[in-house]
């Protein structure tokens, strides 16, 4: 049966190095490819022999890791690194962008101050503070708000202190028309009070919008080469001359009646 099984006539054509003699029997559980070279397998199977490492070669090593990795020569210590550098340095603090951001850092600075500094501190600051207030009252172009600021502006400022504006009594006119309505407790008052408020508020908008015009077309005269808006410097001139003269910020530099060239 197991001759049967091989088909002698077929063995020499598929393995021509093996002889139908040497093909053994085997049993119906076993293999019968015993002594057939496959495919893409080598004939030496046995294992790689691994490379003896010597205890010299690792100590030489160490060695040289040791020394590469050391400090050098000349420094007698490793260069830091630029993390460790700005460690050591400390973060820098970007200037406050904000009046309340600026107010906290203050706070923190006087934590770590003793009392003397703290008091001294403050009577500087308050002084820095006066001064800088007391030039821009002044009219020091380096302290003024951006709304204040160049020769237009300036000039103005000057034209509207120099004259009277009926836009001057819209404040005290305006609180003794309050008062009058809350401290009479009069119906008929009230409805006296009512158009009396309005044909006030239409006599500010009126004397407004003539001092506007005025404005503009003296600093037109003026600065030919002025480039601001006339609503713009019309609302700058009615906002200031609404303001009682005492009130004014900046101060008035000329007096009522004086020619603004």
């Amino acid at each position: 049966m197991c001759g049967v099984l091989r088909q002698r006539y077929l063995v020499p054509a598929l393995f021509p190095s093996l002889s139908t003699e040497a093909l053994p029997c085997t049993s119906a559980s076993g293999s019968n490819l015993t002594g057939v070279n496959l495919l893409g397998r080598k004939k030496d199977n046995s294992p790689t022999p691994e490379p003896d490492v010597s205890e010299d070669t690792i100590d030489s090593g160490s060695n040289g890791d040791a020394k590469a990795s050391g400090p050098t020569a000349p420094k007698g210590r490793p260069t830091p690194k630029r993390s460790e550098a700005s460690r050591k340095r400390g973060p820098v603090a970007p200037a406050p962008m904000t009046t309340a951001e600026a107010r906290k850092r203050r706070k923190e600075m006087r934590t770590k101050l003793s009392r003397e500094e703290r008091k001294a501190e403050k009577v500087t600051r308050r002084a820095d503070m006066a001064e800088r207030r007391e030039k821009m009252m002044a009219g020091d172009d380096a302290y003024l708000l951006p709304r204040d600021k160049g020769p237009v502006r300036r000039y103005v400022r000057d034209i509207v202190d120099s004259r009277r504006n009926v836009l001057g009594l819209f404040m005290p006119a305006a609180l003794a028309l309050i008062f009058v309505m809350l401290s009479v407790p009069s119906v008929q008052v009230q409805q006296l009070i009512s158009p009396a408020m309005l044909v006030l508020v239409l006599i500010m908008v009126i004397d407004g919008f003539i001092l506007g015009r005025k404005v503009n077309r003296l600093a037109d005269a003026k600065f030919p080469d002025n480039t601001e808006s006339g609503w713009k410097l019309g609302f700058y001139a009615a906002s200031r001359a609404s303001q009682l003269r005492r009130m004014r910020a900046p101060r008035p530099q000329v007096e009522r009646g004086a020619s603004v060239g």
